[in-house]
Parts: structure tokens; sequence; C-alpha cells
């Protein structure tokens, strides 16, 4: 039970930043609770290996009770936050008002259509589970389907695949989805060869990857197209409908679209009464408090911290983690009754994307790295930041088991629409 005499921290989602930051304050004098609408922890930077079926969902999600079964100061709330009452110190949810003493804010980001909310229904994204799933349902339907018609131009719209955005997440799909049809489903086929899959990659910038530095962003581009993706940069998307894509260039006939362009923070300026970027995101002081709030912390996605030559952090995992273990000292440090100026300093590990099985681009900074030394260090690094004892070892031996078979464990049709799961039946 929470000890009324303890100061009670309440972190408002279970992504790396929040649960970084519950667990730094582990012998911290606090009652923890973490309040989130799933019961889960994602590992966001896999999804896209399950929404190609490379992974299965269990590989890549855990359940945050388990996560803190042995930390006793946490308590975790499914639940759905709608708002914060700054004055009285309480979160807010359906079924009840939580008080704080200190809040941490960590609710990550979602899609963000750039006010074409209409889209989403057509190209979905890639932050939940459930996009995942849907879109691995879209992928391997788009084989089906093209399997059973007779008719060649309906055929040709179901085997083209446009990822709009090419930033990691679009250049890690548009490079798994290729491997996918030239590979893995080479011989699944009898009607259609699923090596003429076509799979378009547009982008608005000049150039895939740009946060990369330029020559990486070429060798990116290089390994993509050396896997037949059709790389189309200065390119804009100007609608997306059932039937596919209108761009500055024309109309692409596609069945399945997959949008990777933009992300946005959702209802914190409303909650916080604070001014927001376009991207929703809070512009916090040194410390990562909202200003004027000084027992209130904003971090991850939803923060816009500073950094250096004009930039912000980036919205990446281990500035997440790295944000979420400074906000635990400062209110470790509170709570001990030390005073505290420090700020917020970030260490960039570097940028890291993969393109297919043997391909990935790596850049720390003092080294840069591409090809296939690059794409086993991806793996590596992404592999420790794996959350368990268990799960890391059996991720570890499905991506082996995967790159020596070419197979793909987990291509399963799911999902609540009748045309994707007939049981059997039709």
């Amino acid at each position: 039970m929470p000890d009324v005499d303890k100061p009670k921290v309440v972190i408002i989602g279970a992504g790396f930043g929040g649960l970084a930051a519950a667990k730094a304050l582990k012998r911290a004098q606090v009652d923890i609770e973490i309040v989130d609408r799933r019961n889960y922890h994602l590992f966001q930077p896999l999804l896209y290996q399950v929404a190609t079926a490379d992974l299965s969902p269990a590989d890549i999600a855990w359940p945050i009770r388990g996560i803190f079964s042995r930390q006793a100061n946490v308590s975790v709330a499914m639940a759905e936050v709608t708002g914060v009452d700054l004055a009285a110190k309480q979160v807010q949810t359906a079924d009840r008002r939580i008080d704080y003493d200190y809040l941490i804010v960590a609710t990550g980001a979602t899609h963000s259509y750039f006010g074409n909310p209409q889209w989403e229904a057509h190209a979905p994204g890639l932050k939940r589970l459930v996009d995942a799933t849907d879109i691995r349902r879209r992928v391997l339907m788009a084989f089906e389907r093209a399997e059973l018609t007779d008719d060649p131009d309906e055929q040709a719209r179901q085997l083209t695949f446009v990822v709009v955005g090419a930033g990691p997440t679009g250049v890690e799909m548009a490079g798994a989805i290729a491997e996918l049809a030239r590979f893995t489903l080479a011989k699944d086929f009898r009607r259609i060869r699923s090596q003429d899959a076509r799979v378009i990659l547009i982008e608005a910038g000049d150039r895939v990857l740009s946060p990369f530095l330029p020559d990486l962003s070429a060798k990116a581009r290089a390994s993509l197209e050396k896997l037949g993706v059709e790389v189309w940069t200065g390119v804009q998307v100007q609608d997306i409908v059932a039937d596919g894509v209108t761009a500055s260039t024309g109309f692409i006939s596609a069945a399945t679209v997959i949008w990777g362009a933009g992300v946005a923070v959702e209802h914190l300026g409303g909650w916080l009464g604070v001014e927001t970027d376009r991207a929703g995101r809070v512009a916090v002081s040194p410390d990562l408090t909202v200003p004027g709030h000084g027992d209130v912390f904003v971090i991850g996605d939803a923060a816009k911290v500073a950094w250096k030559d004009g930039a912000d952090v980036p919205g990446i995992a281990p500035a997440a983690k790295q944000e979420g273990v400074f906000v635990a000292s400062v209110i470790a440090d509170r709570v001990a009754g030390k005073s505290s100026d420090r700020q917020f300093s970030y260490r960039h590990a570097g940028n890291l994307a993969t393109i297919g099985r043997h391909s990935a681009v790596i850049d720390f900074g003092w080294a840069k790295l591409s090809g296939f030394v690059a794409w086993w260090l991806w793996g590596i690094a992404h592999i420790y930041f794996l959350i368990g004892v268990r799960q890391p070892v059996i991720v570890a031996l499905n991506w082996f088991w995967s790159y020596l078979t070419y197979s793909k464990g987990a291509r399963l049709i799911t999902g609540a629409r009748k045309d994707a799961d007939t049981d059997g039946k039709g």
C-alpha cells in the first residue's frame, strides 16, 4: 500500500522515458503510480518488424505490472487520462482523480497527417501495436487478393505498396516490404510472382534519412534501390484515397499505403494550459519542468528540449531514457532535501537505421558505418535496449533463424474485418 507520508510521483505514459524514470526512482523515498491506457510497454523501434511479419507482437511488448513486479514503490493504473488539474495537483481519468506531488508527463507522440486526418483510414501510421498488426494484415492481404484476381490492372494495384516519408520508419518499412516480396514469399504463390511487387518510397525532402550525413543518406538510398525500392525524393503527397495516392508527379494506383511522414503530441497543451509548437510539444525549462510549474516535468516525444546549433533533442528512445533518469534524479534530490540547479544535458549516441537484412547505416559521430557490419551492430543495439531477461534471447534467436532461412514466422492475417480472417470456412 502507498505510504501517505511519502511524496507521490505520478507518471503518465509507460514508454521509454516513463519506465526509465520509474526505475531510477527505485530507491527514492517516494510512491510512484504509472498511468497508461495500455497494460504493456511497447518497444516501438521494432514495430515495423511486426508489420512485416518478422516478429510477433509478444516479442516486442511486455506487461507493465510484470516489469515492476519486484519494485515495491510502483503501482500501475490502466486508465485513460482526460486532463490535469494543476491547481489541485491531480491527474484526471474517467474513473478517478489521482493526487500527485510530482508529475512526469511522458505521453509520447502519434501520427500527424498535416491537417488531413481523412488520410489515416487509407494510410495507417506505425506507432501502436494495433497499427503494426493492421499493416501486416493489409500487406499480406494484398498478395492474397493479387493471387485471386484475373484483372491485370487490379493485380498491379494490389502489388503496389507506397510508403510516405523517408525517415527511419519509412526506410525500414520500405526495405522490409521489398524483402518480404522478393525473398520470403517468392515460393508461396502460384498465379503471381511476388517479386513483381512494386515498392515506392515517397519523400518531400531532397534525400532519405535527412538526420544522417549526406554520404550515409546516399548509401541508404543505394541499398534501397538494390532491393528494388523506387525512391522518389522531392515529391509532395497531395491526396490519399482508397485506390491510391495523388502526388505532385501524378496518381499512383496502390492498394496499400503506409504513413511515416510526421508525428504529433495530442492533448498536452490543453491539459497543462501552455503554448505548444506545431507538433504539440511543450517547450520545457533546462531542468525539463513546465515553465511556472516546478513540480511538473515533460519528457520524451512530448517535450521540446533545446540542444545545440538551434536544434532540439531528437525524439528517439535513448533521449527519452536519459530525460527520464535525469528527472528522477532531480525529484530524488528534492525529496532528500538537497538543493539542485542542474540542467539536462543530452548525450547523443548516434543515429541508426536498417535497410533490409544485410544493410544498415550508423552515425556515431566519431564513426560512420554502413552495410553488413552496421546491420549487425544495429541488431545488437536494439537487443540491448529490450526490456527483461528472457525476451532479448528469444528475439535474437528469431532474427538469426529468419536470417538463415528467409522465413517469416509471424505471417498470420488477423483482424476484425471479414476479409481478414475467414476461419477456414471460405
